[in-house]
């Protein structure tokens, strides 16, 4: 499976970006990408004056491109990231839709106990546009991500190992057809 991995977050040892590499990681990818978010705020008239950016286009194409995505998002004020709806605004005015039919993996890894629970239906929400093939479980909520991963940005609780584990295998199955 060749995985685009994007996370919510900008920081690069965020818990999100930890929490994409173990999802690529245990579903065993075969490559996986790393989603690069810094891409100018949308704007309307930056649009109309040159275009789609290059960083955006890229974006795009990488998530036309990949078989299934996994996307990881911090919870900011009981929402996603501004740097993740950004990148979703940027990319819905794409030429074609990148996302229709695209097998989706969402989780999330917070500070808070409920590992982003609202983030996650938020983020549900701002997809429903797109089309994608969304995974509806098993949901993979990170809660006190700060005490949940070792040094090697491995994840800890086995719990949390398991879920993840599953929730790969049924992305796998969902590209594969046999979901």
């Amino acid at each position: 499976m060749n995985l685009l991995c994007i996370s919510g977050s900008l920081r690069s040892d965020s818990f999100n970006r930890k929490l994409i590499r173990e999802a690529a990681r245990l579903g065993n990818a075969a490559s996986f990408i790393e989603a690069d978010l810094r891409v100018p705020l949308y704007d309307g008239d930056l649009e109309a004056a040159s275009g789609i950016p290059e960083s955006v286009q890229t974006l795009a194409g990488q998530i036309k491109d990949a078989d299934a995505v996994v996307i990881s998002t911090p919870e900011y004020n009981k929402g996603i990231s501004g740097v993740l709806k950004n990148a979703l605004d940027w990319v819905s005015r794409t030429e074609s839709n990148p996302w229709l039919g695209k097998p989706v993996a969402i989780m999330s890894a917070t500070a808070g106990r409920a590992g982003g629970e609202r983030t996650q239906f938020n983020l549900r929400l701002c997809m429903v546009a797109f089309r994608p093939r969304i995974l509806q479980g098993p949901e993979v909520l990170v809660g006190g991500a700060s005490n949940e991963f070792d040094n090697a940005g491995r994840l800890t609780n086995d719990l949390y190992v398991k879920t993840l584990t599953q929730l790969m295998a049924d992305l796998a199955a969902e590209v594969s057809g046999q979901a």
